[in-house]
């Protein structure tokens, strides 16, 4: 036989015994133009519209200087996207193949060769279109019209006889964020935003794969695997997991297997802090006459979590018990880590992560303006700990609730909890972010004079969507829905008492509300999951934002454009005012922008941890950025840590000692939020001088530590001897049994811009070209550490003779260091 027939005689026979096989179609020659226009131009796919302009050189980059407002027109045009691609005749002979998207973005006609095959009107669903008849052997054009949907948000809008804020956005199943929010810009895009592919199959494919794991109780090996299959041949079949194997007789069409299975020595998966995220590696085999068909891989871990709320005599409990024990949550919001989330790479998913774990971060609330994340951003939370709270993709607005809004909505959940739910990080669904708040408290109903009936047909569209729609749905998809969804975060609105005694709170008293730090102490509910305050990026973040010479002047309108709160500029002015000096330098600006924002994190989450367990959950606002931008970020849009994420990390340790004071009395609390006890702690107290000398010292213990426990209150006035409260600090140390030192803090006694500093002779050793060895002769408030590296810690307090060691991620020949100090006396 001739040995080119032979080699395509092996080439056809094993793809088709091979009988299931995918294509990508994202690297093929992707096109796109202006609807209004006959020239192609070079796309690439996934991507955004935006992005190929950007390629093109037709629009600057809304990210740089003020150009934002230059591309606005993008979002009302209509764009063209195609790609030739050619089919083999022996891809063609097998019984099935299907064009799959992964993602649209957001209103499109799907042609093929012509042949108009599917609109799409949803940018979270996918789209699997039957499409053997419609090839051919040799070139097929694909192409797929993509209509604005600011327009088409607008045609739905005009159906409504009343009007819904922040209308069109809200009639459109897309990133709401992408129409501008108060920390990101309007950039509202198109395009085919996910991968795109041909699947080829025969006699049956599996569909999907559920591990229907106990829920609740003890985590246990025994469980059983539901393998939905659909079979184009009738006849018996094989499904193997990894080593089991079982047969079965499958109809034509859907069936649904169920497949006990077993692991012996189960180890489970642990929260962050608690133990390691086991996680474990299935193959599922499809086989027919013995040749496997299809296969699927799928990697999860094994645990319980349940949602407790029960009734105490202060309201309501709202904690979550993972392994059937108690876990406080300490977290924080996610929103996408882009505004064009196709360019959001693998790394970047990953570092952010593992910056969460690195903080001490075991849950990640997914904000409802967003989108539904990557599987990439899932994997890393089930291998980093970190367990995720996932909103469902509706924020801050009133939504419909006619037939076809339903429909797509109810697609919407299937494909997503189908892709999601057998990731060991999923905490929990919950409906939304701010809806119930936003009928209840923002005011629309008077702003638009709404009548009577149309408030009540808000309530009833809010009632179909987020009380039947979503969770029956959850129901039909999920193995239990034991306390796994929550119809809208938060439960009850900002402002009315039951907020802070049951449910999940959102506490914007501070910056919208404008109170100073110390109202945290007061307003601590059962879970807070929202609140914020601003500071700006890294000075490195900062000069990104200019496409030429950085400006670095507060006035400067780029940086003027990179605030996108309306207030942003005067509400951090007037809280700076009340606890800092306010520099004219603008370094020393972006400085004490970021430590102001750290102070008051702080002040929030060590109110939340010392009400454990009334309070059982803190997620601050907000973790990363979309673009370069002041915002509530603790890490900036180039993965740098602001100095609220290295605050985060301290505040969230394991154990912490903190203080509060009250009435002139100093109080202590000693939490532990590891599962074993602590045996015979104490706290000592030093009362030191910013010279480092300590005037007294106070020792209390011993006691066994399982959550939280508070010691006698401590008279300042009698521990200060001589001196006042602005000469002073308290350095707080907890010890276990042995002496050892289990947690720190420092505690002053007045704001820091009423602080006596003494100037500090600060020493920079280098241990090696990653490692630095810091020291002070006196009490340095505040290093900043400054350089083109990521130091281990940083804005950090020094305490006198006390040197610490710093990691730097890249050796520097150069660092320079800025305190609190150099503020002060400028």
């Amino acid at each position: 036989m001739n040995k080119t027939i032979l080699f395509t005689f092996f080439l056809i026979h094993n793809f088709l015994s091979a009988q299931f096989s995918e294509r990508s179609l994202s690297s093929e020659k992707w096109q796109f133009k202006n609807s209004k226009e006959t020239q192609w131009l070079s796309a690439k796919v996934p991507g955004t519209v935006h992005q190929d302009l950007m390629d093109n050189k037709l629009i600057p980059d809304p990210f740089k200087d003020e150009n934002e407002k230059k591309v606005q027109w993008v979002e009302n045009e209509n764009w063209d996207y195609q790609a030739h691609f050619k089919i083999s005749s022996h891809e063609l002979k097998n019984q099935n193949i299907d064009l799959v998207f992964e993602g649209l973005d957001t209103f499109s006609e799907i042609y093929l060769n012509g042949k108009l095959l599917q609109k799409t009107d949803n940018m979270f669903r996918k789209w699997s279109i039957p499409v053997k008849n419609y090839l051919k052997p040799g070139d097929n054009i694909l192409k797929i019209s993509f209509r604005s949907a600011v327009e088409e948000g607008k045609k739905l809008a005009q159906k409504v006889p009343f009007t819904i804020p922040e209308s069109p956005r809200s009639f459109i199943r897309k990133a709401q964020y992408q129409f501008g929010w108060d920390w990101g810009p309007r950039l509202v895009t198109a395009g085919i935003w996910k991968e795109v592919k041909l699947d080829f199959w025969n006699d049956a494919k599996i569909k999907s794969i559920k591990d229907l794991q106990n829920v609740s109780g003890e985590p246990k090996g025994n469980f059983s695997f539901e393998v939905d299959i659909e079979v184009q041949t009738p006849g018996n079949y094989a499904l193997k997991i990894n080593n089991s194997q079982k047969t079965f007789s499958l109809g034509k069409g859907e069936n649904k297997i169920r497949f006990p299975y077993q692991i012996d020595g189960l180890k489970i998966w642990q929260p962050n802090g608690w133990g390691d995220a086991n996680l474990y590696d299935f193959k599922i085999n499809l086989l027919k006459g013995g040749k496997e068909i299809h296969a699927k891989r799928l990697r999860t871990g094994f645990r319980t979590i349940e949602l407790v709320q029960e009734k105490d005599e202060k309201g309501k409990s709202f904690y979550f018990k993972v392994n059937n024990q108690p876990l406080y949550i300490k977290g924080t919001n996610w929103i996408p880590a882009d505004s064009f989330s196709p360019r959001i790479t693998k790394e970047k998913y990953q570092k952010l992560i593992k910056d969460c774990k690195e903080a001490n971060i075991n849950m990640i609330r997914v904000w409802g303006g967003g989108i539904y994340e990557d599987d990439e951003f899932y994997k890393a939370c089930d291998e980093n700990g970190i367990l995720v709270w996932q909103d469902f993709m509706f924020a801050g607005s009133f939504y419909p609730s006619d037939e076809d809004f339903l429909n797509n909505v109810k697609e919407e959940v299937k494909d997503q909890v189908t892709r999601l739910q057998n990731h060991p990080s999923i905490a929990l669904w919950c409906g939304n972010n701010e809806v119930d708040e936003a009928i209840v408290n923002w005011g629309y109903q008077k702003q638009f004079k709404y009548s009577k009936e149309d408030s009540l047909q808000v309530w009833k569209d809010y009632r179909k969507v987020f009380h039947e729609l979503i969770p029956n749905t959850l129901k039909e998809k999920l193995a239990s829905d034991k306390n796994m969804y929550w119809p809208s975060s938060p439960s009850i609105g900002w402002g009315h008492k039951e907020s802070l005694t049951e449910g999940d709170s959102h506490y914007w008293g501070v910056w919208w509300g404008e109170q100073p730090f110390e109202v945290y102490n007061e307003k601590v509910g059962r879970f807070m999951s929202e609140y914020g305050f601003q500071g700006m990026p890294s000075l490195e973040t900062t000069k990104t934002m200019f496409s030429g010479t950085p400006q670095l002047n507060l006035n400067n309108g780029t940086i003027k454009a990179h605030e996108k709160h309306a207030r942003g500029w005067e509400i951090i002015n007037t809280y700076m005012e009340r606890d800092y000096p306010v520099p004219a330098d603008f370094i020393k600006y972006n400085y004490i922008s970021q430590l102001l924002q750290a102070r008051g994190m702080q002040i929030a989450i060590e109110a939340h941890r010392r009400a454990k367990p009334y309070n059982m959950g803190t997620l601050y606002w907000q973790l990363n950025d979309c673009w370069p931008v002041v915002s509530w970020s603790s890490i900036d849009y180039s993965g740098n840590w602001k100095a609220l994420h290295y605050q985060v990390k301290r505040s969230f340790e394991q154990q912490v000692i903190l203080a509060e004071e009250k009435d002139n009395k100093l109080n202590l609390f000693a939490v532990n939020d590891l599962i074993q006890d602590l045996n015979d702690i104490s706290v000592t107290i030093e009362v030191t001088t910013f010279k480092g000398e300590i005037i007294n010292r106070i020792h209390s213990g011993n006691r066994n530590l399982k959550d939280i426990i508070s010691f006698d209150p401590i008279e300042i006035e009698k521990i200060l001897g001589r001196f006042s409260r602005n000469e002073v600090f308290l350095n707080v140390v907890l010890n276990d049994k042995s002496n050892k030192e289990v947690a720190q803090n420092t505690y002053f006694l007045v704001k820091p811009k009423d602080l006596k500093l003494t100037k500090p002779a600060v020493h920079i050793k280098k241990i090696s070209s990653s490692e630095i060895e810091i020291s002070t002769d006196v009490l340095t408030k505040n290093i900043y550490l400054m350089g083109d590296t990521h130091f281990s810690d940083n804005f950090f307090d020094l305490l006198p003779k006390k040197p610490r060691r710093i990691k730097l991620s890249k050796p520097l020949d150069k660092i320079e260091v800025m305190s609190l100090w150099d503020v002060i006396n400028p």
